[in-house]
């Protein structure tokens, strides 16, 4: 019997990783101050601010935000 959640649960309780800006820019082989340039840019994955303090990312936010990078190969 599968476990359901309420509409209202998280995605960290659904299993969805946060990663810091450390964490993506290790993911994007970046240094983290090419993280903090795309933030003040509003280029990258969505984020969150937890209070107003701690800016993290949802691993699933992140792959989606990759997705739309990915390009067909040059003709």
């Amino acid at each position: 019997m599968s476990k359901t959640l309420p509409e209202s649960a998280t995605a960290l309780e659904m299993g969805d990783r946060h990663l810091t800006m450390q964490d993506l820019a290790d993911r994007e082989g970046v240094a983290l101050q090419t993280v903090k340039s795309w933030r003040v840019q509003g280029y990258g994955p969505k984020a969150m601010k937890i209070n107003n303090k701690f800016v993290r990312f949802r691993l699933s936010d992140v792959i989606a935000w990759e997705e739309t990078l990915m390009e067909d190969s040059a003709a």
